[in-house]
């Protein structure tokens, strides 16, 4: 049987399910480890040793970005802070951990618990302990966040393909008219072109406006997106319809089967969103 080493000073702060092991740099829940790199981690311990207190942002730079550290700062930080809550499951609007003081810094606000005990580990398996990375849940979905990169770009492809229908709806106007003719004769056909002409006419310059929101993570892209969702809807409701101006080619189950798959699309987009901006597109620092 292998002796247990001793391992003296080991510091260990306790926060909910969760341990920070400040000489081992480890972070772990319920007894796994949860990967965190240096830097967030080192950020997340200075926090922890100062619950309750504000730690400005001159302080963590004077810690861990020495004068003489070419590096964007506030880029690192901000990144630092968001891998810190990604593996807490945290939330920089309804924080449990890590809360934002705008300009100011930041405060760990949950009770910590610290033990300085000495603990032993057997030699034989101390270099096996297991190491789970536990995806991050989303505050409000309850769901793993997913890369931002995958959510954003579904998003954006949605709103290029809403940009394809329009485009192709007005380069295709005479034959929209025929089509609506003969399921809406006279003033029918002529109200659908009307509302063809009006939705794509606004539609367009809006869909140009997410894709190169998205393109350029604008980070209050979550909070504008949630107060025109409205309107989106009942944009994307009506171009749900457009399949059945295709109803001679697709036929009319078709036309049913792309009409309740459009009829989603909107609900999608919103989720993407608040997956891809969980903060709700606040752009203060993380």
């Amino acid at each position: 049987m292998s002796t247990p080493t001793p391992i003296a000073g080991r510091r260990i702060l306790r926060f909910g399910v969760f341990e920070a092991d400040l000489l081992a740099g480890e972070l772990r829940k319920s007894g796994l480890r949860i990967r965190l790199q240096e830097q967030p981690f080192q950020v997340l311990a200075l926090l922890l040793e100062h619950p309750g207190d504000v730690v400005n942002r001159e302080h963590l730079r004077e810690k861990l970005w020495p004068a003489d550290t070419f590096v964007d700062f506030d880029h690192s930080l901000n990144t630092a802070i968001n891998k810190i809550r990604e593996a807490l499951g945290d939330s920089a609007v309804s924080p449990r951990f890590v809360e934002t003081l705008a300009r100011r810094g930041y405060r760990f606000i949950a009770p910590v618990e610290t033990d300085d005990r000495p603990v032993s580990i057997p030699n034989s398996t101390a270099d096996s302990l297991p190491v789970v990375t536990e995806p991050a849940l989303h505050p409000e979905l309850e769901v793993p966040i997913p890369h931002r990169s995958l959510t954003r770009s579904l998003f954006g492809l949605i709103q290029l393909m809403y940009l394809v229908f329009y485009v192709v709806a007005l380069s295709r106007l005479q034959e929209v008219d025929r089509i609506a003719d003969s399921f809406l004769p006279g003033w029918g056909s002529v109200g659908l072109i009307v509302v063809v002409l009006i939705t794509a006419a606004g539609g367009i310059p809006f869909r140009c406006y997410l894709i190169s929101a998205v393109a350029f993570d604008h980070r209050r892209l979550g909070e504008k997106f949630k107060r025109l969702f409205l309107i989106v809807l009942a944009g994307d409701l009506l171009w749900a319809l457009a399949p059945f101006l295709l109803i001679e080619i697709i036929r009319l189950g078709g036309a049913f089967a792309a009409t309740a798959a459009l009829l989603y699309v909107p609900f999608s987009e919103r989720t993407l969103i608040r997956l891809a901006y969980p903060d709700s597109g606040t752009n203060r620092p993380a």
